[in-house]
């Protein structure tokens, strides 16, 4: 297919996915020509087959005629630099985004916006669904009951000693200041060679603000996705990840806003603290994981909270979950049990509040969403203390794990979904692993990372942090 060809059948795909006006063709084809470097030739807009478009083939052409015209150089961040930029030549500006998801949110309600967004990013090849279509899923049965399993080839594997370092970077050592910034939305991207090191293309990334907390903060998708509407909001200040009222607060406002789906934030400390600390940042969707599906194990007292339920559910980690209808009572419950488990010590169970310079260890993973009437919010006990025989954390994946996991375990693996390297895509197609022994190591992975044991005394461990509620 020549390149006008190909232009022309990718303006005819924008106009169909309503990307663009159908009036807006001859515009359009215009543009790519010109990003592209091409004169090209009329159009042949009746040659082009809707079924039989391939959106994928069609990027890879024109991307190649971009690198043989100089537009960019012949690898693969060059060409997805190239294929980004034509995708965010034929979408709207953020502020009509913006206009048309605040006005469905007005007049049909908070799903209708969703929808319309979430497939907006995809059409737009934002969200990277052929890249997502290629990794592996399944589920293992296990102690925990069903634990979901991925491997995610679009995700390259981080040392947890790296992730640490990049939760202290510099602000303003580089622009945008990192990947979640708002400052991304249109941003062309940067290549290996450059001095500041690669960025991804996001020509076509588009962030609605929304407010949570009183402050304004952006809502996208992730553009590779771990389940179904992947969402991602983040703070419009580059600033680091912080477990406290506010950002809690926030969660609950972000369910308010977004009611069907949920929502939870990374932990804001080193190897319990997910893959990203340096931007404050929330992950969401519309999902139910396995820990919202988990037993529970004995209902908690919180004295001065009476209309607050909370037990403690029969998880690998460590995990309360509340619930209410009283908002701001849930909030404050919640206030309570995060501060009272970072200033705990016990010995016998391996948790150090604070080491001797007084850096902190304990803190909470929390996750919310909404069950009707009832607000549901789950705390994950956290502590990232170290040891000799455990340099990399005492309650993260064990050496003996490593071989399937040895990042951090984040929130969305809190939940019992692994994010598993691409690393084991070969490991499972030549026999040398098995789903079901990855899904098992996986679970061994959630059991180390759990602060109480499910033994006779860690089960009296958790008592004494229970009592002290």
């Amino acid at each position: 297919m020549a390149i006008t060809q190909s232009a022309a059948a990718l303006v005819a795909y924008a106009a169909r996915c309503a990307i663009i006006s159908p009036d807006d063709r001859t515009w359009a084809f215009n543009r790519i020509l010109g990003a592209l470097r091409q004169s090209g030739s009329t159009p042949l807009w009746d040659a082009v087959d809707v079924e039989e478009f391939d959106l994928e083939a069609v990027m890879n052409r024109l991307s190649a005629a971009g690198v043989e015209a100089g537009v960019d150089e012949d690898t693969p961040s060059g060409r997805d630099r190239i294929e980004t930029e034509l995708m965010g030549l034929l979408m709207a500006r953020p502020s009509t985004i913006n206009e048309r998801f605040h006005a469905l949110m007005r007049t049909e309600g908070p799903q209708a916006a969703t929808d319309w967004f979430y497939r907006l990013c995809c059409d737009a090849r934002y969200v990277r669904e052929a890249a997502i279509a290629r990794n592996m899923s399944w589920r293992t049965s296990t102690a925990w009951g069903e634990l979901e399993i991925t491997i995610n080839l679009s995700k390259p594997e981080k040392d947890p000693a790296f992730i640490a370092a990049e939760g202290k970077a510099l602000v303003g050592a580089q622009y945008p200041a990192c990947q979640l910034c708002v400052e991304n939305e249109g941003y062309y991207g940067r290549g290996a060679r450059s001095p500041l090191g690669p960025h991804p293309a996001r020509q076509n990334l588009r962030v609605v603000p929304i407010e949570l907390g009183g402050e304004t903060w952006g809502f996208q998708y992730s553009p590779y996705a771990y389940f179904e509407e992947h969402c991602i909001t983040m703070s419009a200040e580059h600033r680091p990840m912080a477990i406290n009222r506010a950002n809690m607060g926030r969660l609950l406002d972000f369910i308010d806003f977004l009611p069907h789906y949920f929502v939870g934030s990374n932990a804001d400390l080193p190897i319990v603290g997910g893959s990203i600390l340096s931007h404050d940042h929330f992950q969401g969707g519309r999902h139910e994981f396995p820990m919202m599906r988990a037993e529970v194990e004995r209902t908690v007292s919180l004295p001065g909270f009476e209309g607050v339920t909370c037990v403690s559910l029969r998880w690998p980690l460590s995990v309360l979950r509340l619930r209410s209808t009283d908002r701001k009572e849930l909030l404050d419950a919640a206030c309570h049990i995060a501060q009272a488990w970072r200033s705990w010590n016990d010995q016998a169970a391996g948790v150090l509040a604070y080491d001797q310079n007084g850096t902190p260890h304990n803190t909470v993973t929390p996750i919310a969403r909404r069950c009707g009437e009832e607000y549901e919010l789950y705390l994950a006990l956290r502590c990232n203390v170290t040891s000799a025989e455990h340099p990399l954390g005492v309650f993260h994946p064990h050496e003996d794990k490593w071989h399937i996991k040895k990042e951090n375990i984040g929130l969305i693996e809190v939940m019992g979904m692994a994010i598993l390297p691409p690393r084991l895509y070969e490991s499972i197609y030549d026999g040398t692993l098995t789903r079901d022994a990855v899904g098992h190591t996986f679970a061994g992975v959630l059991e180390d990372a759990g602060v109480f044991k499910w033994d006779e005394d860690g089960r009296a461990a958790l008592g004494r942090f229970l009592e002290c509620l």
